[in-house]
């Protein structure tokens, strides 16, 4: 027997039980567990409300994880948890994995600041570099930059060869935090903002044309961006967290022959889902990327899940084995 998380009703928290260990099928590898993020894909799923539909329970959650193989070798590895009926997830201590969902790490990676990274920043990663297709040289905004994926993006745009990096965020801590991971500038997005108060900022702010702007955010950060965005310009979308809907005037789109684009990791094949993952580790073990996470012990899950449920948390929870 092991211990798992287990999730026995929708938009409740999962508790500590024990559950038989895991048998691979063929196709498949045994993976112990030796840390796991909760991530608000993990909670999204677990309400029910997702686009994925309402997930049979009881069934073990968490999308993702970090273990070794039974040769020490260190992987990440993917579930479709919560997405797919009758599939259990990462927050277990022993996983049986697809063989095309592991992914081996280079050595010297630190497994927990690697679970924090996770799919956050390949989602960062691809929007900068498949979607946004980021060229040296560029003047990049960054919305919603004191998220996980805004954390990652404005160091992976640096390290993309982003001329300069300009990152927007409601709190002053996350503005501070944003410059010190390597922003040049920082602009609040305050309460009370709209579209035009927010481009004057904007427009202080940058210098010269605004090539690309990664936007997990929408809402009014993303209308007041695309308005600073050069002709012929991008703006990738990646989430909603400050409006599903955004106040956007055609004439901007037109005048400007700007381009909006829309990313999903799920759009990744595995091929590039590993190799975006292999860019991120190369960075995590080098000490040029990293993202604000705190360790959480496994069996405290249901207070951490709460807390991400809640808005409560300050960067990625990471359970830890």
């Amino acid at each position: 027997m092991i211990r798992a998380a287990l999730l026995t009703a929708c938009g409740t928290a999962p508790t500590i039980a024990e559950r038989p260990a895991p048998v691979p099928a063929a196709g498949e590898l045994p993976i112990t567990v030796e840390a796991v993020p909760i991530t608000p894909l993990d909670v999204l799923c677990a309400s029910g409300t997702s686009y994925f539909g309402t997930p049979p329970a009881p069934y073990v959650p968490g999308v993702q994880g970090v273990g070794r193989l039974a040769d020490g070798t260190a992987v990440w590895f993917g579930t479709s948890a919560g997405m797919r009926p009758g599939v259990d997830g990462s927050m277990a201590a022993a996983v049986a994995v697809p063989t095309a969902d592991v992914v081996p790490l280079p050595s010297g990676v630190p497994l927990t600041l690697l679970a924090a990274l996770g799919l956050s920043a390949v989602a960062a990663h691809g929007a900068l570099t498949h979607a946004g297709e980021l060229a040296v040289g560029e003047q990049v905004i960054v919305l919603g930059a004191g998220g996980v994926v805004g954390q990652a993006a404005v160091q992976l745009a640096r390290l993309g060869g982003a001329s300069r990096v300009v990152a927007v965020s409601r709190s002053a801590k996350a503005r501070a935090r944003a410059e010190e991971l390597g922003a040049s500038v920082s602009v609040p997005f305050l309460p009370d903002d709209d579209v035009t108060t927010l481009t004057d900022r904007l427009r202080q702010a940058v210098d010269g044309p605004v090539d690309l702007v990664l936007d997990p955010v929408f809402g009014i950060p993303a209308a007041a961006a695309l308005r600073v965005v050069r002709p012929g310009g991008r703006l990738v979308n990646l989430g909603s967290a400050a409006g599903a809907t955004a106040p956007i005037e055609s004439a901007v789109l037109r005048s400007g022959s700007l381009r909006m684009i829309g990313y999903t990791n799920n759009g990744l094949s595995a091929e590039e889902r590993s190799a975006s993952l292999a860019v991120v580790a190369g960075h995590a073990a080098s000490g040029r990327l990293t993202v604000d996470h705190e360790l959480v012990p496994f069996g405290s899950v249901a207070q951490a899940w709460s807390r991400q449920a809640e808005g409560r948390a300050a960067g990625r929870l990471v359970l830890v084995f």
